[in-house]
């Protein structure tokens, strides 16, 4: 039987891949992220599993050789951000860290899977195996985003693909065109509660200040339709993009149950991503869920 090696981190990318590959005849030979993957992965059938730590690769190359591996899949996120712990790189991984100008997710990732393929290692596409799970054209939701979230959209991917360029991150949040959150380091679940916190912060502030249009209808100027302009929307549109020159083997854009939770709890009411190259990893219950939130999700 044909081995497959997957290098699993967090969330249940990891765990789909695993499923799929074993449903179409693979032995799978997982190389579990300590820091991230979940213990779970232990029970899913894998023909092994090996525990290591993230600064490892010289482990992960000489588990991937002794088990007879050639072909392998990175599924699951990794927190960039990880490279500025405690975790200490082995010669390997630092000579390599030593050796990029940058320390985005590209450069890091794509200097690692160039290791790793000269050790007779390629990495797959981590999309491969689960293509009905990439988003399809069109309106996902039952609700089709409004007018002004359609302006939110479209400003954000202009803003999404411009830090998608120097790859650093690839989700903005936006409220009446105007840019409320970035990712960075920190992930999307992460930037959404952030544009939470900010929107909530506003109404805070304006719990200690009487607002314009109440102090003048207080003191009777409000006749004549001469109130000012109601308040802009705070409803946040998230925006989700592929970089331009998405490689497909590794940081795939993917969504969730759990995006559309954090979504729910930080007042945003559309998502946007982009068709074919970002993984809706629960399927129908990622839309169902953004149904009964009332969130429209669509993907362009």
């Amino acid at each position: 039987m044909t081995r497959l090696g997957l290098i699993a981190g967090n969330g249940k990318f990891p765990f789909l891949v695993l499923d799929a590959a074993r449903t179409q005849g693979f032995d799978v030979v997982v190389a579990a992220i300590k820091e991230e993957a979940s213990p779970e992965i232990e029970t899913k059938g894998a023909a092994s599993v090996h525990w290591l730590s993230l600064g490892e690769l010289s482990k992960l190359i000489d588990t991937f050789k002794a088990e007879g591996v050639t072909r392998a899949v990175m599924a699951g996120q990794v927190k960039h951000k990880q490279i500025f712990s405690a975790i200490k790189p082995d010669w390997r991984l630092a000579k390599l860290l030593l050796s990029l100008g940058t320390r985005n997710t590209d450069s890091l990732l794509g200097a690692v899977a160039k290791v790793l393929a000269d050790e007779g290692i390629m990495l797959e596409n981590s999309t491969a195996l689960l293509e009905p799970l990439l988003a399809k054209t069109g309106v996902l939701s039952k609700r089709a985003p409004s007018v002004q979230e359609r302006k939110n959209i479209e400003y954000g991917r202009v803003v999404a693909h411009r830090l998608a360029e120097y790859d650093i991150g690839q989700t903005v949040v936006i409220a009446e065109a105007a840019c409320v959150a970035v990712e960075a380091m920190e992930g999307t679940d992460a930037t959404i509660e952030r544009a939470g916190q900010i929107m909530r912060s506003l109404a805070t502030d304006e719990d200690d200040m009487e607002s314009p249009t109440l102090r003048k209808k207080r003191e009777g100027w409000g006749t004549l339709g001469s109130d000012p302009a109601p308040l802009l929307s705070r409803a946040l549109t998230v925006v989700k993009i592929a970089k331009p020159k998405q490689d497909m083997r590794f940081d795939v854009p993917v969504i969730g149950v759990k995006t559309i939770e954090t979504m729910a709890r930080a007042g945003a009411s559309c998502l946007a991503v982009d068709a074919g190259r970002c993984l809706l990893l629960d399927g129908e219950a990622t839309t169902q869920a953004a149904d009964d939130a009332g969130i429209a999700v669509c993907a362009e």
